[in-house]
């Protein structure tokens, strides 16, 4: 089977296991499951599940324990999309080729769609005690999911963003808002993956390594998509960033040189993939494909 027919088959995979985990709607409060519902299902690539169940494979997992953390991830990084859009932020009106959750449900049921999925997101995770209460990884499973998003993860990151907008900013600041923002949430899917199929803790460490890698090139790679994209090919506006005032990489360094660093900083990323213990030819397409997609 060649990349792009496994793909397809893998994420059609874990979009199933995803609605599994997807609250109903119904009950007073039914708008607001039906706004954090929208989000979920509003398409995007699924990579931050697709990567933590290939690496959870990749050590020899084999049980449903790893769905919980699969659908929490996915919810951890929609919420951040929601609020990434709102009028607040970066007051985008489309997010995977749909209109954004604030547009279609209004601001205040956009925060509590993105807050909803966010505290739904470890409610969810923490099923997965339930399914194995004797599993040795659980616990620090969890804690990576929850550090790598709160303040000194994704959060952290994006405050930093926030804050600065607008402003000159350094590269050294600029690598800390990508690292944290981008990278916290990749590094989390590759470590939660390993560590619940009881992988080396050296490879933990080094998953860790190359998720910060993935993270910034990815990121990077955003910022030239900001430039040369269009809403057709990206499913959101172009020149977001320069709508916002936004320093990025392609900002500081030109567009060139920072083509010439995604490669730089991917052949790392491959690089710490073939140092790993285990290894899976799917997932080292999957990280090439992911850092110089078109969209």
């Amino acid at each position: 089977m060649n990349f792009e027919a496994e793909l397809k088959e893998n994420v059609a995979r874990v979009k199933t296991i995803l609605r599994r985990y997807l609250p109903p709607e119904e009950g007073f409060q039914k708008t607001l499951l039906e706004a954090m519902n929208y989000s979920m299902l509003s398409g995007g690539k699924r990579l931050r599940p697709l990567m933590m169940l290939k690496t959870y494979e990749m050590y020899g997992g084999k049980s449903r324990v790893i769905e919980p953390f699969m659908a929490a991830i996915e919810m951890i990084h929609t919420h951040s999309l929601i609020h990434d859009d709102l009028p607040a932020m970066d007051n985008d009106e489309y997010r995977r080729g749909r209109k954004t959750t604030h547009v279609v449900y209004g601001e205040a049921m956009g925060i509590l769609a993105g807050d909803g999925l966010l505290n739904y997101a470890y409610e969810t995770a923490s099923r997965a005690f339930e399914m194995e209460p004797d599993h040795p990884g659980l616990g620090e499973a969890f804690s990576i999911l929850t550090r790598k998003t709160g303040i000194y993860g994704m959060i952290g990151g994006q405050s930093v963003d926030v804050e600065l907008e607008g402003k000159k900013i350094s590269r050294e600041q600029l690598d800390f808002i990508y690292r944290l923002k981008t990278g916290a949430l990749i590094e989390a899917s590759l470590m939660v993956g390993a560590k619940l199929s009881g992988a080396p803790r050296e490879d933990l460490a080094l998953l860790e390594e190359i998720g910060t890698n993935i993270g910034l090139a990815f990121q990077i790679q955003d910022d030239i998509l900001d430039v040369t994209g269009t809403l057709q090919m990206l499913g959101k506006p172009a020149k977001s960033d320069e709508k916002n005032h936004k320093t990025t990489y392609v900002t500081i360094k030109g567009l060139e040189q920072a083509r010439e660093d995604v490669e730089e900083i991917s052949e790392k990323a491959l690089e710490g993939l073939g140092r790993l213990s285990c290894q899976d030819e799917f997932l080292r397409s999957l990280v090439t494909w992911l850092i110089h997609r078109e969209n």
